[in-house]
């Protein structure tokens, strides 16, 4: 079982990223791989799942981020696809708040999670993240600051990103046009946006 990759991350898609380490690449999914930037040296954190056919490797950008999706697979319903959807959105502090104070419309605004799915995330953690809700490591709790020199690119990858997560075509189409007028200077601050429209619509 592996508990983290100190290495170089080679390259960035919608779906995952690829770690190299001594000369062998291993695909990791991610909860936001724009986070992490190709030709850069990283320790990411992994979570090794194995079934009958597959062995499959999540990335984790900290400690405090691997617990978190730890737990959440704890949830009947909770698959690491699923998990990874939640852990997107990195207002995971937020996200602790919503467990605790039972805000079943927040949750369902994740992309797989139904209300059955919601109130079972309440039932099995709800004050069972102390730990967590204590970490200051969690990421993106700062607003962003967008720049004038986006790319469209960035905005075109950044909802494969979300088409990868599981929001459907129609979700992202709501927030599109909000998405162009921020002009960000890249895919993270895009996908970071995005996330945070997405669950106050």
């Amino acid at each position: 079982m592996y508990e983290y990759f100190d290495g170089l991350v080679t390259s960035v898609t919608p779906y995952y990223i690829v770690v190299e380490i001594q000369g062998i690449g291993y695909q990791v999914y991610v909860a936001n791989p724009f986070r992490y930037h190709a030709d850069s040296k990283k320790k990411v954190y992994i979570y090794q799942a194995v079934r009958e056919n597959a062995i499959t490797l999540y990335g984790f950008w900290n400690l405090a981020e691997k617990n978190l999706f730890l737990k959440l697979l704890n949830v009947s319903g909770i698959g690491p696809k699923s998990a990874l959807a939640i852990l997107a959105n990195d207002n995971h502090l937020g996200l602790v708040e919503a467990i605790n104070g039972e805000n079943i419309t927040y949750l369902t605004k994740f992309p797989g999670v139904g209300k059955k799915t919601a109130q079972q995330i309440i039932l099995d953690l709800k004050g069972k993240l102390e730990d967590l809700d204590e970490q200051s490591d969690f990421i993106g709790q700062q607003s962003l600051e967008f720049k004038e020199d986006a790319t469209n690119s960035n905005l075109v990858e950044a909802l494969a990103a979300l088409d990868a997560l599981g929001y459907t075509k129609t979700e992202t189409k709501k927030i599109t046009k909000q998405l162009k007028q921020l002009n960000a200077d890249s895919t993270d601050d895009y996908l970071r946006a995005a996330l945070k429209l997405l669950m106050h619509n």
